[in-house]
This record gives C-alpha cells, structure tokens and sequence, in this order.
C-alpha cells in the first residue's frame, strides 16, 4: 500500500518520507542489502525518499531504536505523520513519539480492531491497549479504514475518533500478457476455465469454504483447474494442512499450488485467470480483490469482504456468504456463463481503474491531509 501511496502522493507534490527497518520476512531471512540511517531518493520522484533503519533489537516484531530516535530528532520537520499497524511496537512508540512532539498523525488499523482480531491473545491485547494504544487511538488526527464496513465494526475502546474512510489503491497492468504462457509454464489444459484463489493462506480466508466447493463441482461434472497461490510463514502447519487435504482430494489432479508468488507472475496469474475466488471470514478491504478487477477479472467474494457493496453494485462479480453449498452456487453460476463472466471482469476493470486509481485517491488523502494539519494549527 505505502508503496502505491508514497509516489502517488509525491507526483501530486508532496514530500513523502517514509521511515521503516531493514527486515526482510518472517523466516530468518537475512536484511535487506540497503543503506542505513540516511536518506535514499526514489528515481523520478522529486520529494519521495525512503530511510531504512536496523531491525534492532527485537527482529521478531520489526523493532527499531534507530529509527525511534531519529523520529525524535526529525519530527519538527513534518506536518504529518501517516502510521501504518497497530500493535507493533515500532509503531505504537512512533504514535507516542508524533504525539510528545506535536505532529499530528493518522493512524491505519489494517485490521486489527477488528472485534474477532482483537479475540487473539486478548489478554494481551488488553493490557497493550490500556498501556499504549488507547492514548495512541485517542490523540490520533483520524483513524484511516479502507472501508465502511470496517470502520462501522471497528473497536475504538470508549475513545470518540474522527475516521478517515478510503480505500487502497492497485496499480494497472503494464502490458497485456500472452494467457496461454502461465497456462503452459504449470500445464494447465487451455480448454478448461482458471479459478485462481491468491492470497495469505489463513483459516479466514476461507478456504475450508472453498475446498468442500470445488470438490463438490469437480464430481458433478463442471471442468474447471484451480490454482492456489500464497504461502504464511508464521503458520507453515496451516499451509501443510491445505496442501495434505489437496493431495488427498478429487481436486489434485485439478489443482496446482504455486505458493507465494509475486513480480511478473503474480500479475499474469491475476491476468490470466478466468475467476478470482476469495471467501473470507473477514476481510477489511480485499486488495487482492481489487488487483484481480483491474486486471479485468471476475470475482467471487463473500459477504465479509468488505469491499461486497462495490463489488455487488457495479455487477463485478458475484457476492455469496460463508456458506458452501450457497459458494457452489455462485461459482457454478459464473463457470456456466462465460459470457456473463466475462462482461462482469470488463465491469471489474472500468470500477478498479476510476475508483482505485492511486492519483485519485491520492488527490483525496491530501485534502485529508490539509483537514487534519489545518485542525492542528488552530488547536
């Protein structure tokens, strides 16, 4: 998202710097190869510059002191402060931080108020509410959620915010790809449709919904492949368990497992998709979603993906709940209809590129932006 943010912003004009560590992953990996501690201009943006800081001394949750003091030293030099997390230490502390030196800033939950979120370790969350982020929460410019829904279940603990409700982003497709190249590269039949499920492998994501479905059409007869892409590194069990439960199913001499994928194959898989199927448990935007309709893909979600009123009102897919038998019945429906499928990715396409344009949104964040710099001031 910061990625699609930053250089959107910085066209439109704005000094962008954005501030995080050298961590690479969750795995181990080794840091990124990048400089520490000073500034480094992102080619053709005047104004956008990235800091990378050491990942010290608690890698496991992306801490830095580096780059804590350095907000301490630098923050009179901004206007505001966008902070992306909550319940990350580097990030409640650089809340604090704007907070002690008078920078307002906005804070991006990604999720995590999210009432079934908050149910994991809750004793901890509790205690790390009351200590941190409750203040953080409550002296924030706004709260900024992707979407209305989000922002309508989100828990704000006793504390009145102002919310910033807008979207995320995606970036087109550069070129149009060859389909039959993906198609080929893992064997996939050219005469059969591709439903892509792409995504963190997660129980909320839906996949024990998902699974049961496509079992259920493959036996009764409906031709179709299935690929799976994504991977989670902090539950490898998870991801053993799905591809265990392939391997033992009709679905394995249909299904191909690519794990996570990214760069120029993760566009031509989105591309080259017939059928992008997500039915979350829970979702606060989807920016799969959104990267498989601008790409002109049809979507299946479910009625937790809390984009479904755009998705269902645009007619760029099909919405369904978390239900298999009611899933069954909209995959079949949109494997059954080509035509329809197809003319639904067209409507997909024409709502990602004039909603989910990063310029447009942009343009919209900084009169955000003005807002809340302009509040402070006459605070």
């Amino acid at each position: 998202m910061i990625l699609g943010l930053a250089p959107a912003l910085a066209s439109l004009g704005v000094e962008v710097t954005v501030i995080t560590t050298d961590s690479n992953g969750d795995t181990g990996q080794q840091p990124l190869d990048v400089p520490l501690n000073k500034p480094i201009k992102q080619d053709g943006y005047d104004g956008y510059e990235v800091i990378y800081f050491r990942c010290s001394p608690f890698r496991r949750y992306k801490f830095s002191l580096d780059l804590l003091q350095w907000l301490n030293s630098h923050a009179h030099e901004y206007d505001l402060a966008h902070i992306h997390a909550l319940f990350s230490p580097v990030s409640s502390f650089a809340a604090r931080i704007c907070r002690q030196k008078g920078l307002p800033y906005i804070l991006r939950p990604l999720g995590t108020l999210d009432p079934a979120d908050l149910r994991k370790k809750r004793q901890l969350k509790q205690l790390y509410t009351a200590v941190l982020e409750r203040p953080n929460i409550a002296g924030a410019a706004a709260l900024h959620f992707t979407s209305e829904q989000e922002a309508k279940i989100s828990e704000r603990f006793g504390v009145v915010t102002r919310d910033l409700v807008l979207p995320l982003g995606v970036i087109p497709a550069s070129e149009i790809l060859d389909k039959n190249l993906v198609r080929q590269q893992f064997g996939i039949p050219s005469d059969v449709p591709l439903v892509l499920f792409m995504s963190r492998v997660d129980p909320k994501k839906g996949l024990d919904l998902l699974i049961p479905a496509l079992e259920k059409l493959l036996v009764s007869g409906l031709k179709f492949h299935f690929v799976l892409a994504g991977g989670n590194p902090q539950d490898t069990d998870y991801v053993e368990q799905i591809k265990t439960q392939i391997q033992n199913s009709p679905l394995q001499t249909n299904t191909t497992i690519t794990g996570f994928v990214t760069g120029e194959l993760k566009s031509a898989l989105l591309q080259t998709a017939d059928l992008f199927v997500l039915p979350s448990y829970y979702e606060n935007f989807g920016i799969a979603v959104a990267e498989a309709m601008v790409r002109g893909t049809a979507v299946v979600i479910s009625d937790q993906v809390h984009i479904y009123p755009q998705i269902r009102d645009s007619n760029s897919g099909w919405v369904c709940p978390t239900d298999v038998k009611e899933l069954c019945l909209v995959i079949r429906d949109a494997l059954q209809n080509p035509e329809e499928r197809k003319q639904r990715g067209l409507n997909a396409q024409q709502y990602a590129l004039q909603h989910y344009s990063w310029e447009a949104i942009g343009r919209e964040i900084i009169k955000a932006y003005a807002k809340f710099i302009d509040n402070h001031h006459k605070s």
